[in-house]
């Protein structure tokens, strides 16, 4: 009886130390050698090649290609997102094909659903759409529509 005692007690206590948020570093990435000033800076890279050279535009990016484009290790480069950004590389890249394609479809409503979707990095129209109703819980053309609605209507100026 003591023994079980003792085993529920260090599992309690093992599961506390887990859920006190200390760990700053996912189990897998403890022993990377990846100082945080590094972390910070791969960081800065990536979100500069993605926000002000648009490389998430290129239909072809993976990850090697990113890691080639900054000039870090690909391993490096993916810890960071799944660190930092709490996503992993795809997921990272279809969050800025999404928010472009969200203000193209508002601020060019001339422009085709498809024609958008190349335009910020889709090969596939299925993937776009399953992408973009995942984001914004509508499809492009509601997403579209809903927009033109809402900005036309009296003293309203949301945008879902």
């Amino acid at each position: 009886m003591k023994w079980l005692l003792k085993q529920i007690a260090l599992k309690y206590l093992s599961e506390q130390d887990k859920s006190t948020g200390n760990e700053s570093t996912p189990e897998k990435y403890r022993k990377s050698g990846l100082t945080e000033e590094q972390a910070l800076a791969i960081r800065h890279e990536i979100q500069q090649a993605l926000e002000e050279d648009k490389l998430y535009r290129n239909n072809e990016l993976g990850l090697g290609e990113l890691a080639d484009y900054i000039q870090q290790d690909r391993y490096k480069v993916s810890e960071v997102i799944n660190t930092y950004y709490a996503k992993n590389f795809y997921a990272l890249l279809n969050s800025y094909r999404i928010e472009e394609a969200k203000a193209l479809l508002v601020n060019h409503p001339l422009l085709s659903v498809k024609a958008i979707m190349y335009e910020v990095g889709f090969n596939s129209k299925n993937s776009f759409y399953m992408a973009f109703k995942k984001d914004t819980g509508y499809c492009p053309n509601d997403f579209r529509n809903i927009a033109s609605y809402e900005y036309h209507r009296p003293g309203v100026a949301t945008i879902p």
